[in-house]
């Protein structure tokens, strides 16, 4: 007896190979069995008639890590399709956590008003508390480089001695042992922007030696991008990891040829030996911290620190002269190419330019940045922009590339409740579905079994996760069911909270997350652990 027989539908099984029709039949969770199941017998039979049939998608890049414990049913997520999230990226997660640390300097989009308890300590404290918590996506959890960093060292603006280097190692292989999936850097942002290889290699070497993921969001994608991509291969060359350069595209200020060199320096790399893939976020809009923009000198002693130097006019020029911006954009004062993404305290003012609120605010747009990560306050980890600083051309060479997963580079989310007022991303409520819909069906840059398959075997595959990614029998019954012609975001910067459409039906462990449409009341993913 089968429980549920997808029943009719064109099936891509996320290996990239051709579409065939076919029936899925689902038995306790998994897929039991795949072809002709006519004659089978069923609990129930679901007619899909020629509906995309695939496996559920694999989100590599996400910041989830605190959102998911104040609403785990990932609605944005859920809505297009995605059933598994590898969180705590860019350096930024929400363990380990010092005896006397605070796990919110962690927790990318944390806020007073969603009440958490995070009182955990340990990485597999971390992660008992986001089991329980009832999740609608599986969840496979990274190490931020940041939340080691700051269990040893605190706030303190300086790098690390070899032994606060060896202890961040041991905290690293604990987590790894507590079920963590992989370990990632941030080293555009405090307090990866501080440290140099020494500090890096003999992390990712714990990883290596765990046979784990490094991602890493490297310094620098513009002007000195061969400088960040170097060092990026070099380190997992030291330390023998296996390499994912997270969202790969360059940034405004880089030379045209940069993502063509950048590619050939992979190559390289590849031809010493070194295990290497990435990926993109697809969409030319950039998002990141507005705080992200501040000198290292200037974030010492976290979101408290910042807001007291924020009270200074003399200290606020010093920041505001920062030799080395994260974006160019400002450098250049291109304020006109960069529009607030998600405030608390100023929503009225979200899908505005800088430059535009400059003029409203009659001030220069850098100190109407200061001045709203001022008023966000403690919430100041939620603040957010976004930026034309992103080439579709760049965009499209990476895709080409067969070892190019598709990420989102967002947060899981929710239109309503303590979510409600929240942006991860411009597209993060239709990233997946905007990647099927513009690159995959309107532009053909791939074709939509390769397409499928950016999504789900190629991210299952990096992450190591050998029951998911496929529909084929005896894996996991994640899936997902779309219509072709349909799929497609409705995001816009002003209107980013909107559902994507097409998505007809999304199984996550064999249950009906979506189901004709509709989101059901139905949780049922879980903490993965390798």
């Amino acid at each position: 007896m089968i429980d549920l027989t997808l029943a009719g539908g064109e099936v891509f099984d996320g290996s990239g190979g051709g579409a065939f029709r076919a029936d899925v039949g689902i038995r306790d969770g998994r897929i039991a069995c795949i072809g002709d199941l006519s004659g089978q017998e069923s609990a129930e039979r679901i007619e899909l008639n020629g509906l995309a049939v695939c496996p559920g998608f694999i989100d590599l890049h996400t910041h989830s890590d605190f959102t998911l414990l104040v609403n785990g049913r990932a609605e944005s997520q859920v809505h297009q399709g995605v059933t598994t999230e590898a969180v705590g990226q860019c350096g930024h997660s929400c363990a380990p956590v010092a005896r006397t640390g605070d796990a919110r300097h962690g927790a990318i989009g944390y806020s007073d008003d969603c009440t958490v308890d995070m009182g955990w300590q340990s990485f597999g404290e971390y992660l008992e508390r986001l089991d329980s918590s009832g999740l609608g996506v599986n969840v496979a959890a990274f190490v931020g480089h940041g939340a080691v960093h700051r269990a040893v060292m605190g706030d303190e603006l300086r790098a690390p001695a070899v032994e606060e280097t060896r202890r961040m190692a041991d905290l690293l292989a604990e987590a790894f042992d507590q079920g963590a999936y992989g370990f990632s850097t941030g080293l555009e942002y405090w307090p990866g922007n501080i440290c140099a290889p020494e500090h890096i290699i003999p992390l990712c070497a714990v990883a290596a030696r765990h046979d784990r993921l490094y991602a890493t969001h490297v310094r620098n994608r513009d002007a000195y991008y061969d400088l960040g991509f170097g060092e990026a291969l070099c380190t997992a060359r030291n330390a023998s990891a296996r390499l994912q350069i997270s969202h790969i595209q360059p940034k405004y200020g880089a030379p045209p040829h940069a993502m063509e060199h950048s590619l050939e320096m992979i190559e390289s790399a590849r031809g010493q030996g070194v295990d290497i893939a990435f990926d993109v976020i697809p969409h030319d809009w950039s998002h990141t911290l507005i705080k992200a923009i501040l000198p290292p000198w200037a974030q010492e002693g976290g979101t408290s620190g910042i807001l007291e130097r924020l009270k200074d006019p003399d200290t606020r020029e010093r920041m505001k002269k920062n030799p080395k911006h994260m974006w160019l954009l400002v450098t250049d004062e291109r304020w006109d190419a960069i529009a607030l993404l998600n405030s608390e305290e100023n929503p009225q003012l979200v899908g505005e330019t800088f430059a535009d609120i400059g003029r409203m605010r009659n001030t220069s747009p850098f100190d109407a940045a200061l001045d709203l990560m001022e008023e966000e306050g403690e919430r100041m980890g939620g603040l957010l922009w976004t930026s034309h600083s992103f080439s579709d051309d760049d965009i499209d060479l990476c895709l080409r590339q067969p070892e190019c997963a598709v990420i989102s580079d967002t947060l899981a989310l929710a239109p309503y409740g303590a979510l409600e007022k929240y942006v991860g991303s411009v597209s993060g409520y239709g990233w997946a579905a905007r990647f099927l819909g513009l690159y995959v069906r309107d532009r053909h840059v791939l074709s939509l079994e390769e397409g499928i398959r950016r999504m789900t075997s190629l991210p299952a595959q990096r992450l190591g996760l050998r029951d998911r990614g496929r529909l084929q029998p005896g894996l996991a019954a994640d899936v997902t069911v779309f219509d072709k012609t349909a799929i497609r975001s409705r995001c816009t910067i002003k209107e980013p909270r909107t559902y994507a459409s097409g998505i007809v039906h999304v199984l996550v462990n064999g249950r009906f997350a979506m189901r004709d449409g509709a989101r059901t009341e139905i949780d049922g993913g879980a903490v993965l652990r390798p």
